[in-house]
């Protein structure tokens, strides 16, 4: 069977997984100039499988999506789907155990699973030469894995799967909300009713024979879609599919399962103090439907109509009026059997939540009496076409998307009945979503709190049941124990499976061209033009950011990267929202330590428009007081929230001590609530007076626009008159001049930060692309060393790395991890042996390896239009020639063993790097004595500024 998808849609998946952002509701309009030509058929074995030709590029995506997630599972087995995910990525009987991640870095390829409530997926992007080695590590984990399973591989993986946990749960401020909700939204037993996560203590009571269980109840090849998208040829690929996956059996039959709604006859409250969270945060939720019924669709964009954009209800009220939280959500989120639609909001340090329910119901209420306009929907609708053509600019969304609704719909082109459906919708079909689901309906809602704040949560809410693990030394046990390498019986295959499939052909490719020119002010353009899509994507950088902050109110970069959004001189907030919005595009403004950033996204056809609007927010500025007190709000807000994030406060002790406190970079690029606070209007308009200048800006431009128009388009920038802008200098005075280990005491924390690091290049970043080869295998990834022995051989870790971060001037070298609590001090000597002896240990092996991953990975360096304008701005920002990752390639194929040691000596030298720790001082402090690196160094997390006494 053949078809063609006239109308695409972004991501949609039946739920969010874990492992990467599906979108919200697909409300893409439709196009005729974009067609996406899939195949569909199905082995004996009841595989279903999805084929999608894209020659553009010698890429190929995998995707294998199995039809279970944890709505499967049974209670008292909970996270059993998550778990089984991991577990695929062990071992496998003809594979081997470990050479799955090992392969695909060596094939230059990305990999990744991800598991939702309904779902799990596998898949891989790699260089299109290796499609039949990918196809035969999937079928090996698809029919020949379960006999592999040791007592070693389970256990190990237990503590794996834990320190997931740990790290986004229990060691995260608000990790247990979802929790809370899932448990009392719906009721005991129901197959929603638990984290996708599952219960740590089932997790710790999981089985062999019950992995084999689930293995041979849900991983046949009769419950899988296998979709595969990019540069193939499809009679080949057929075969192959046929080759490798035909004898595999189909398991028993699984059904698609009957909806489930929630169901409340009375509104529950439920709140927690905790001891992570310096917000007061509510979120409110109403059942709704499952995906794909009827209401989904108008319930999806009723979540926008309500607090989209600063015409919403919402935000008007919770937002501009009472000023009770910087932002205000409302979305619709709907899976395989039942749904959820959810409002809530952070606020503002000491904000009752009692009077934010109260706002959120008077947005309502204004949405009933005020409603919305037919343009409201119109925009919302052409705003979707720009996000059909971003949601096709990688193969891997191409694949992923057509086995997902194969999955959830046995059709891979429902995705056009998908957007038919929204575009549909109606302002009746909306507000009768409203009336039957929301409107005086009841509702479950959580008030999470800081410890000792509980006068702040809902009247009458009743303390929530969170189930924390206690800190515990020794507890996971030694898995020396337990025998690694355990005898197993092959399973009997029609084909050598032994024997590992050869590269096809020789791979090769052209780097996109790449153009400049430059404007009469000195602004530099750069450009590349790319006409599969009709898409426009470019982006102004002014170099400065951070680093021209007054150092007495390092923030003001930050706010006014917020400022410049909020109108221009012609345009009120709204009106320039509005404008943007009828064009279907997106313009937003970053700031980073070293430059700021004005980046656009559009059709090719609305490119003039959006431009001009461009031109006004760069040109124009309207420095409306009014959005500049709430930005400075929400800005404290976003403050306070990081000041109780663990990995923000590594972050910013490792900076201070790296830099000495004296130096603009040991301040947070948000600045302090010190620094902010003292920030006023005229600080913004003073750096833009100073600082803002085409002599330090570039522009780059990746789309369908051939560079004359472009050029053209630009003639109005030439109105922006040149200056001369000042930067600073600054002396870096590192807080040690030998490895030397810092405690900052995170009371009760169940995992431990760890950033290990120094300033590697101090003037200039000449040997910047040899340091990124040399810590390659060590700390690059998934196939790195500190991945493999922090995290597969000893459980410690979720992951491992490290790696340089470029300054103009130099670089940063940091190794970094979130650790188990209770191996923080064995998880810092294992850092220190392997740092210690990286350079000794560094072989020829290790050398070949690398060149081949790095130079087979660079075909993906130019996949996407994001890729793309990240190199012209690589180009523009660090000064580097138009083919710089050509000449890193050549500079890579001629590197010899004794070039990758002089970089690691001098680079990387453990004689002089420095270990910041945040983690349980009671528990942990006292362990880290007798480390080699001297007696740790305490530090306050609350002061804005160390005191270290040198």
């Amino acid at each position: 069977m053949k078809k063609t998808l006239k109308h695409l849609v972004g991501l949609a998946s039946a739920s969010v997984m874990l492992a990467f952002t599906a979108c919200q509701s697909p409300t893409e309009s439709p196009t005729d100039e974009f067609s996406l030509d899939y195949e569909k058929y199905e082995l004996d074995n009841g595989l279903e499988v999805v084929l999608h030709q894209d020659n553009s590029d010698p890429k190929v995506a995998v995707a294998i999506l199995y039809h279970v997630g944890s709505n499967r599972e049974k209670p008292g087995k909970t996270g059993f789907a998550h778990f089984f995910e991991h577990m695929l990525f062990q071992n496998s009987e003809n594979v081997g155990p470990g050479n799955f991640i090992k392969y695909i870095n060596e094939l230059g390829g990305t990999f990744n699973g991800g598991t939702s409530t309904d779902q799990t997926v596998y898949f891989e992007t790699v260089p299109s030469d290796a499609l039949e080695k990918v196809l035969w590590m999937e079928s090996d984990r698809m029919g020949f894995f379960i006999n592999t399973v040791s007592e070693w591989g389970l256990e190990n993986e237990k503590q794996v799967v834990k320190n997931e946990k740990r790290q986004g749960v229990d060691n995260r401020p608000y990790g247990h909300k979802s929790y809370v909700q899932l448990k009392n939204l719906y009721p005991e037993g129901h197959p929603y009713s638990w984290d996708v996560i599952g219960s740590l203590e089932d997790l710790q009571n999981a089985t062999i024979a019950d992995v084999k269980e689930f293995y041979s109840q849900f991983y046949g090849a009769g419950n899988a879609t296998l979709a595969i998208a990019g540069d193939i040829d499809i009679a080949k690929a057929k075969e192959l599919v046929n080759k490798y996956f035909s004898e595999i059996g189909s398991g028993p039959a699984v059904g698609a399962m009957n909806p489930m709604p929630a169901v409340l006859d009375e509104t529950k409250l439920f709140y927690h103090e905790d001891k992570f969270a310096n917000l007061p945060d509510l979120e409110m939720i109403y059942p709704t439907v499952e995906e794909y019924n009827n209401d989904m669709w108008a319930l999806n964009m009723l979540g926008q109509l309500l607090t989209d954009g600063k015409k919403s209800p919402l935000y008007k009220v919770v937002v501009e009026e009472k000023k009770l939280a910087p932002n205000v959500y409302a979305y619709n989120s709907s899976g395989e059997i039942a749904g959820t639609f959810n409002i809530g909001a952070r606020a503002f340090d000491g904000v009752d939540l009692n009077d934010l329910r109260d706002a959120i119901f008077d947005g309502m209420e204004k949405f009933e009496k005020e409603g919305f306009t037919d343009e409201d929907l119109a925009r919302i609708k052409v705003g979707a076409e720009t996000g059909v053509y971003n949601s096709v600019s990688s193969v891997f969304n191409k694949a992923y998307q057509l086995a997902s609704y194969n999955t959830f719909t046995g059709d891979p082109g429902y995705i056009t009945k998908n957007l038919e459906k929204t575009l549909n919708v109606t302002r009746e079909d909306v507000m009768r979503v409203y009336n039957k689901y929301i409107k005086n309906q009841d509702y479950l809602a959580t008030s999470f709190v800081p410890v000792g704040q509980k006068e702040l949560v809902l009247e009458g809410s009743v303390q929530a049941e969170v189930v924390e693990e206690p800190i515990v030394q020794g507890a996971e046990g030694n898995l020396d124990q337990y025998e690694r390498n355990v005898d197993f019986e092959k399973t009997a295959s029609q084909i050598d499976r032994a024997a590992i499939p050869a590269l096809d052909g020789d791979l090769s490719f052209a780097p996109p061209s790449i153009t400049t020119d430059e404007l009469s002010n000195g602004m530099k353009v750069y450009h590349i033009y790319q006409d599969e899509l009709p898409m426009a994507q470019f982006s102004i950088r002014l170099k400065g950011g951070m680093f021209l902050d007054n150092p007495e109110k390092v923030g003001v970069a930050a706010l006014l990267d917020n400022m410049l959004m909020e109108g221009t001189a012609n345009k009120t907030p709204e009106e320039l929202e509005e404008a943007l919005g009828q064009l279907g595009a997106s313009v937003y403004v970053s700031s980073s330590r070293e430059y700021i950033t004005i980046s656009g996204n559009s059709l090719a056809k609305n490119y003039d428009e959006v431009l001009a609007l461009v031109k006004e927010i760069l040109l124009e500025p309207r420095w409306d007081e009014k959005e500049f007190e709430r930005i400075k709000s929400s800005a404290i807000n976003s403050i306070q929230q990081s000041n109780a994030n663990p990995n923000a406060i590594a972050s910013r002790v490792f900076n201070e001590v790296l830099y000495g406190k004296d130096h603009i970079f040991s301040k947070p690029t948000s600045g302090t609530m010190e620094s902010v606070s003292s920030i006023t209007l005229e600080d913004l308009k003073d750096y833009y007076r100073d600082n803002f200048s085409p002599s330090v800006a570039s522009f780059h431009f990746v789309g369908a626009i051939p560079k004359d128009e472009v050029m053209t388009s630009l003639e109005p920038l030439e109105l922006w008159i040149a200056k001369d802008v000042t930067f600073p200098e600054y002396e870096v005075k590192t807080n040690t001049e030998e490895s030397r280990i810092f405690f900052v005491d995170y009371p009760d924390a169940k995992q431990s930060v760890i950033n290990i690091g120094r300033i590697a290049m101090e003037d200039g970043n000449d040997d910047y692309s040899a340091a990124s080869v040399s810590n390659y295998r060590l700390g690059s990834g998934s196939g790195s060393i500190l991945f493999k022995e922090l995290r597969l051989e000893k459980g410690y870790t979720y992951g491992a790395y490290s790696g340089y971060s470029r300054t103009m001037d130099g670089a940063v070298f940091q190794a970094s991890s979130s650790v188990r609590s209770n191996v923080t001090r064995e998880s810092v000597d294992l850092f220190k042996d392997l740092l210690d002896n990286y350079s000794t240990d560094f072989s020829d092996e290790d050398l070949e390896v690398t060149k081949n991953s790095i130079l087979r990975s660079n075909t993906q360096s130019y996949e996407t239009y994001g890729s793309l304008l990240g190199i012209l701005q690589n180009i523009s920002t660090y000064e580097l020639p138009l083919d710089y990752i050509e000449k890193d390639e050549t500079k890579l194929k001629a590197m010899d063993k004794a070039e990758i040691k002089r970089v690691i000596d001098e680079f990387m030298n453990p004689d002089n790097l420095v270990y910041v720790v945040v983690g349980d001082g009671k528990t942990q402090l006292q362990r880290l004595n007798n480390t080699g690196l001297g007696k740790p160094v305490v530090i306050n997390k609350d002061e804005e500024s160390l005191k270290i006494d040198k």
